[in-house]
């Protein structure tokens, strides 16, 4: 029986770094054509990764800000996938930047097969914005999704943040309500976070902002979980609403023990078994492809590691944990440890599922400390 895997295409590049942005990029866009080379190089050295049996069933361009790649450098990627594996994709998408789209670049992203769209808003306040230090305005952003439908490409999800220093409840309302008013399929919303090294992260050590109180951050949470419901939308894992039958499938890959393959610096893998990650600088990468070397670090995933990650995958969506993918003495630790959770109010178990409740999903990760086996 053939199986279903993900592939992950991490593109580095942006024009500018935003302040709160802890995932691996860079803003020397002169090596764009000669990393593109070495990730069509990699996809060559690893097609037979995941044997014979297995279709690719969807495709996620991620970074970095893909968008500012070459339009013709995303077609050589996408035609390598093709070439390279057994391609079956219900789900292809990229991710773009307010700013960078025009009616001209998403019409060849269409032409690609491309039919999903993510795009970085964050807020539609310009004063966070240029806080932040995003490219875009509120109004490009706005624009941006209204191009995007002309163009007939009607699966669009939207970033937001908040937790901003200084935001209110308010401020935040008014956030969703245009969200709302823009009525994309999939809206992912994330708490600003502190991450270490970023600029961000310096500013709050040396007193120059200060991160929001906890009761606001969970109004916050609230808010949005709550006008999103009613308007429509599933919230169907902690931080992800899609409008009925708009999930995105890849992330959901993720959650739901589906292998992918990730390429490019900084790239992850995972194949049931092992665990791999490419090393997080574009030029060792780029040399080390070109030497036919794979610049990885892998791992054997034993039992207890399986269960782990299961435990902090699973447990994130509205479905909760299937108790029946883990065997007897997994499912009896799960359950004597969710106890407390589960009186407290936290979890419940239901229909041999282990679900966190509403609740329990603003505190889930101590939760899921908790089911963790150490």
């Amino acid at each position: 029986m053939e199986k279903k895997a993900g592939i992950y295409i991490h593109i580095p590049f942006c024009e500018s770094r935003c302040i709160y942005c802890g995932f691996y990029s860079t803003t020397h866009n002169t090596l764009q054509h000669r990393y593109t080379d070495a990730l069509l190089k990699e996809m060559e050295l690893r097609r037979n990764e995941l044997g014979n049996n297995y279709s690719i069933d969807t495709i996620y361009i991620g970074g970095g800000t893909p968008s500012v790649l070459q339009a013709n450098e995303l077609q050589r990627i996408l035609a390598t996938v093709n070439d390279t594996f057994t391609v079956k994709a219900r789900e292809i998408t990229i991710e773009m930047n307010p700013d960078d789209i025009t009616p001209e670049l998403v019409a060849k992203v269409k032409a690609m097969g491309i039919n999903r769209i993510s795009m970085g808003v964050q807020t539609f306040s310009d004063q966070r914005l240029r806080f932040i230090r995003r490219r875009h305005t509120s109004l490009q952003a706005m624009k941006a999704v209204e191009i995007v439908r002309n163009a007939g490409i009607n699966n669009v999800s939207i970033d937001l943040m908040f937790g901003f220093p200084g935001e209110t409840v308010e401020d935040w309302q008014q956030d969703v309500e245009q969200a709302l008013a823009l009525a994309p399929s999939h809206i992912s919303a994330y708490s600003l976070m502190f991450e270490e090294e970023t600029p961000l992260y310096h500013m709050l050590k040396l007193g120059k902002v200060k991160q929001i109180d906890e009761e606001t951050s969970l109004a916050m949470y609230t808010l949005l979980t709550n006008r999103l419901k009613a308007n429509g939308y599933e919230h169907y894992e902690i931080s992800n609403y899609a409008l009925p039958g708009c999930r995105s499938i890849h992330n959901s890959s993720y959650w739901h023990d589906t292998p992918y393959l990730g390429f490019g610096a900084s790239a992850h893998s995972y194949t049931g078994n092992k665990r791999s990650w490419n090393v997080d600088n574009i030029k060792e990468y780029i040399e080390a492809i070109e030497q036919c070397t794979l610049p990885s670090t892998a791992e054997e995933i034993d039992a207890d590691t399986h269960y782990n990650d299961l435990i902090t995958t699973a447990l994130r969506t509205c479905e909760g944990l299937d108790l029946s993918m883990i065997s007897d003495s997994y499912k009896a630790y799960a359950i004597k440890n969710a106890e407390e959770n589960i009186r407290n109010g936290l979890l419940e178990l239901t229909d041999g599922h282990l679900r966190l409740t509403a609740k329990g999903v603003f505190v889930s990760d101590g939760v899921m400390s908790d089911l963790i086996k150490i």
